[in-house]
């Protein structure tokens, strides 16, 4: 009988970063929901609240977009609920 094959390199390169992409996805979606949990509602990560700290900096630094445009800021609230 003959010993398998060994697979080419080539083929477990690719492997190994199909897992490592998944295994980064899952630790990013892991932090979203961490920070959804805890951060975002105001309150500290339990048993490690440097964690939490750190999310809520990283977020104040990030860019937002407001939901209104300039001219739904300033209007009044029946002046909106007319235009829908």
């Amino acid at each position: 009988m003959r010993p398998p094959a060994r697979p080419p390199l080539w083929e477990v390169f690719t492997v190994l970063s199909i897992l490592l992409a998944m295994l980064v996805i899952v630790l990013l979606a892991g932090l979203i929901v961490l920070y959804v949990a805890y951060p975002h509602r105001g309150e500290d990560v339990p048993h490690t609240p440097w964690v939490g700290e750190a999310m809520r900096k990283g977020v104040n630094m990030l860019p937002t977009l407001d939901n209104q445009s300039d001219e739904q800021k300033y209007q009044s609230r029946e002046r909106v609920d007319q235009h829908r």
